[in-house]
Parts: structure tokens; C-alpha cells; sequence
């Protein structure tokens, strides 16, 4: 059944220090942003203690955990559940059994899982079997050193192939223009990640100048999209 929803907007926090990842996350949210991610910079410079200020202070704001995890995916989602995060991060190529302990924590949470299937050889394959473990949400990324190392890579080169693999929502992340963005979403993408470059700095992980501002302006006109369903 067709229908067409509103793309969901996550801002990837990759701030390392705590006071200016909350002024971010202020500026995000009074831009009309709808998820926060605690992102993996900020999670290894603060850890629990990062997901635990964002959910005081916007108690209803969804929050991702982006843990990027390989192993010991149980544990690792149960403390950011407990902090309070709503969605962790496990990456496509753990061992499947990472993906299920992931998944198992999540339901007795009542939270979600995203896979990342960030370098996996064949990632509509892994995406599918992701989605066949129970995950919630795939993410397609591009890395940031990968991007950096080599011009061109784009997380739009994977988007096609997952998206006809997987029936559950998939997001596209790693240095997207404001065009690309909504590319991914004409494409069958349902979120869309903005960090570097649009926000936080392409080179160093600091917010840039103006971000709020910047920031309402891409919201603005990223909800104008339409998102159709598949």
C-alpha cells in the first residue's frame, strides 16, 4: 500500500565535551529536529553520562546511541537503555549472534536497534539478514575517514540495493548535501542523519558557526519532502 509520511530528521551529536554537545542538541531541537544521537565521539569522551543529560533535559526527544558495536552487544545496549536512549547501534559486521543479544536487550527495554552496515562486503545481503534478526531500523554509511580518504563515496551508491532488500525504515548518513539528503529521501530512505559537514565541522568535531540557524533551514525545507512508502 502506498502512503507518504514526513522523513524523520536525526542530528548526529559528534561533539566531545559535554557542555557544547548540549548546546547543540538545544539548538537542534529548537530547530525542529525530531532524534538526537548521542554520536560515538561523544559517547567515548562521556559515556553513560551523555545519553543521561540528554534525556534530562529533553525527556521527549528520541535519543540514538551510536555505539558502532562489534561485541558484548548485550551489555552495551542494556547501560545506554538504562541511561535512557531509545535506539542503539550495532554494526553489520559483528557476529550474528551480537546482532541478537542486541535485539533481546532492546526488547526488554522496549527500545530499538539500528544496524550499520558500514563496510560490509555485500550490504543488501547483510541488511536482509539484519532485518531477519530482528533489527529495527539499517543504516547506510559512509564513513567519515573513508570519505575523507577517497572524494566521491557517497552512502547513495549502497541506498538502491538496500532499500529493495529490507522492508523495515532505512537511513543514509556520511557527509550528504542538503540535496543528497533529500535524494534519499525521493529514493525510499524514511530518515535522514545531518552531522558534518552541514553542522559540525567536515575536519574536527566542533559545531560550526550559525549552526541553529543553518539548521531550521534545512529542517525547513527537508520536511517538505514527502516520503513514499515502499
Amino acid at each position: 500500500m502506498e502512503q507518504s509520511t514526513a522523513p524523520i530528521i536525526q542530528i548526529s551529536i559528534d561533539i566531545i565535551t559535554l557542555d557544547e554537545a548540549l548546546a547543540l542538541a538545544r539548538g537542534a531541537v529548537n530547530a525542529g529536529v525530531d532524534w538526537l544521537e548521542a554520536g560515538t565521539p561523544l559517547i567515548l569522551a562521556e559515556g553513560m553520562r551523555g545519553v543521561q543529560m540528554f534525556r534530562r533535559e529533553f525527556p521527549d526527544v528520541p535519543i540514538v546511541a551510536d555505539l558502532k558495536t562489534m561485541d558484548g552487544a548485550g551489555l552495551e545496549a542494556e547501560v545506554m537503555f538504562k541511561a535512557g536512549a531509545n535506539m542503539v547501534v550495532v554494526m553489520g559486521q559483528a557476529h550474528d549472534a551480537s546482532i541478537i543479544e542486541q535485539v533481546k536487550m532492546a526488547r526488554r527495554y522496549g527500545g530499538k536497534v539500528m544496524c550499520d552496515v558500514m563496510l560490509c562486503a555485500d550490504k543488501p545481503k547483510r541488511a536482509r539478514e539484519a532485518q531477519e534478526l530482528g533489527v529495527d531500523y539499517i543504516i547506510v554509511h559512509t564513513g567519515f575517514d573513508e570519505r575523507n580518504m577517497i572524494n566521491g563515496l557517497s552512502p547513495l551508491n549502497d541506498l538502491p540495493g538496500v532499500l529493495a532488500a529490507v522492508d523495515i525504515p532505512v537511513q543514509a548518513v556520511g557527509g550528504l548535501s542538503i540535496d543528497q539528503a533529500i535524494q534519499t529521501l525521493e529514493m525510499g530512505a524514511q530518515i535522514v542523519v545531518f552531522g558534518a559537514p552541514l553542522v559540525i565541522s567536515g575536519t574536527e568535531f566542533k559545531a560550526q558557526e550559525g549552526f541553529e540557524e543553518k539548521l531550521r533551514e534545512i529542517v525547513q525545507r527537508v520536511k517538505q519532502t514527502r516520503v513514499g512508502g515502499r
